[in-house]
């Protein structure tokens, strides 16, 4: 594993929602960049992404610095296996053996560090600060559109969480000025629901669009009745803060780094 002995400790941004909202209470939450940890090459430096090809020494250093950012062992961080769904679920202690599929999770089980690992897509955390509850959802596209966002305030309402009371916020996202989409991308939304249509602007490409991911998340959360706030930073256009699958795919990059954004009741 690298020399570490120069790196940074990790240093995530806050929302300002809970910074006001979580004040006293005993929530911490942190959406993490890349910087801060041990990783090495296109994977520098706090990649957490264990489906990404980096070393698995570095990404195990990587995600205890996170836990202890929390005041808590590395085996108290869970994150699942993502797979774009609107499934979620509750979780009351660290799964054994394989992580679970889903993409959203909601807990009151203090000491426990629920973590959202992204690379464009939109990392969410909830809290409910009445009654401690706490959530994190990984909302790219299809999982906002297919519901994962709702399933997780469901998840979080049936451990005790009254809806008027969650907050949420979204972490840095790829911006509108980086999402080119196809016709059919276009296509699906506006038929779903027409008011999408102004999710959208043209590109440059014949019959391509610019989609605000950031905002349609939002338009969710709304919906939904969450208070909410957006942390409008672009992943794809920040290299030096974040990674990115889009600008990975663009340059032809054999594999991309994950950053992470977590969430515990100390």
């Amino acid at each position: 594993m690298p020399d570490t002995a120069d790196r940074d400790a990790p240093s995530p941004m806050q929302s300002p929602l809970f910074e006001e909202r979580l004040a006293g209470t005993d929530i911490r939450h942190g959406f993490f960049t890349r910087k801060g940890g041990v990783s090495a090459g296109l994977y520098e430096s706090l990649n957490c992404g264990i489906g990404s090809a980096d070393e698995p020494g570095a990404v195990a250093e990587n995600r205890a610095r996170v836990a202890a950012w929390f005041d808590q062992p590395a085996d108290k961080l869970v994150t699942l296996y993502q797979c774009h769904s609107a499934d979620a679920l509750a979780v009351s202690a660290p799964p054994e053996g394989e992580r679970p599929h889903a993409d959203g999770m909601a807990s009151a089980t203090p000491g426990l560090v629920l973590g959202v690992l992204t690379a464009d897509c939109g990392p969410l955390l909830f809290a409910d600060p009445e009654n401690e509850i706490i959530a994190a959802a990984h909302a790219g596209w299809r999982g906002a559109f297919s519901g994962v966002i709702e399933a997780t305030v469901e998840k979080m309402v049936s451990l005790g969480a009254k809806r008027r009371a969650i907050i949420a916020a979204l972490g840095p996202t790829i911006g509108p000025e980086a999402y080119e989409v196809g016709p059919e991308f276009v296509e699906r939304f506006t038929t779903a629901d027409p008011t999408f249509r102004a999710l959208f602007r043209p590109s440059p490409t014949d019959g391509h669009a610019f989609f605000d991911l950031p905002s349609f998340i939002g338009l969710r959360l709304e919906r939904a009745g969450i208070e909410h706030d957006i942390i409008r930073h672009c992943t794809y256009q920040d290299e030096e803060g974040f990674y990115s699958y889009r600008r990975g795919t663009h340059r032809g990059a054999a594999d991309y780094g994950r950053q992470i954004s977590a969430i515990s009741i100390i």
